[in-house]
């Protein structure tokens, strides 16, 4: 019975719902990037807490916040069921499918606990950087947590380049129903999803790779939330422009899960 549940119509429901609420956080946090580096909006936070933020401000806000939250719990479910029964195609029900099923999971219920908080008034927690630095304080303060802080990190750093290259490498193709779509539409996915991919792993492969630099230093203020990162992307060579061409990418990262949402296979 639970694996009928699991392959169930609702699973897929909240699967698909939960792509699409993706989509909407990471296509505003783009913007408000967007906005930061081109000098329209640099009191903003360009994160998931800024997000909800812009998100409460408008009309029904409250309605859509409520319809986020849920659509990640359909997330979070659909991964557990990946993990206790496999996902769809032949090699769904390998042993590190289901372990990285379980991997996201633990992380999208952060992400729906965090907007369902949020959503019902906790906003205490403050911003993502703060709660970056807070939590890298905390652990430093353990036995061993410099070593704990620095693997964190430099598994956050990895994870970044396996998400930037699985995205140019177009490995998604595998989960998406291809023979749906147009030709225009295929390129207009891949467009999204390259680009989008790429720019959402940079971005985990530079918050890691300061989650080190916090290790090493015993420094919890070098720890960076994603606005945090976003802005020191700004003080490079390159200037805003590298801040704005990656907030491009998140904002189509963003598009992309719409996409996904429609034409995954789940």
């Amino acid at each position: 019975m639970a694996h009928q549940a699991a392959r169930s119509s609702v699973v897929e429901t909240g699967a698909r719902w939960g792509l699409a609420a993706r989509g909407v956080i990471y296509l505003l946090i783009g913007v408000l990037a967007l906005q930061v580096a081109v000098g329209s909006g640099s009191s903003e936070e360009a994160d998931r807490s800024g997000a909800l933020e812009a998100l409460a401000d408008k009309p029904f806000g409250a309605a859509v916040l409520w319809a986020l939250g849920i659509g990640l719990v359909g997330m979070v479910l659909w991964r557990l069921s990946e993990a206790l029964f496999g996902a769809a195609g032949p090699d769904g029900r390998k042993a590190r499918k289901r372990a990285l099923s379980a991997v996201r999971c633990v992380f999208y219920a952060s992400v729906a606990y965090s907007v369902l908080a949020f959503t019902v008034g906790e906003k205490g927690a403050g911003s993502g950087d703060r709660q970056s630095r807070d939590l890298t304080a905390r652990t430093l303060e353990l036995p061993g947590g410099q070593w704990i802080v620095g693997i964190g990190g430099a598994g956050i750093a990895c994870a970044g380049i396996w998400i930037g290259v699985r995205a140019a490498l177009r490995k998604y193709h595998k989960h998406l129903k291809t023979g749906e779509m147009g030709r225009r539409t295929r390129r207009a996915v891949d467009f999204c999803g390259v680009v989008g991919g790429v720019a959402r792993g940079l971005v985990f492969m530079v918050a890691g790779g300061f989650a080190v630099r916090a290790a090493v230093m015993y420094d919890p203020s070098e720890a960076k939330g994603l606005d945090d990162t976003l802005r020191a992307f700004a003080t490079t060579a390159a200037g805003p422009w590298l801040m704005a061409v990656t907030a491009v990418g998140l904002a189509l990262f963003g598009v992309f899960s719409f996409c996904m949402a429609r034409w995954r296979r789940v």
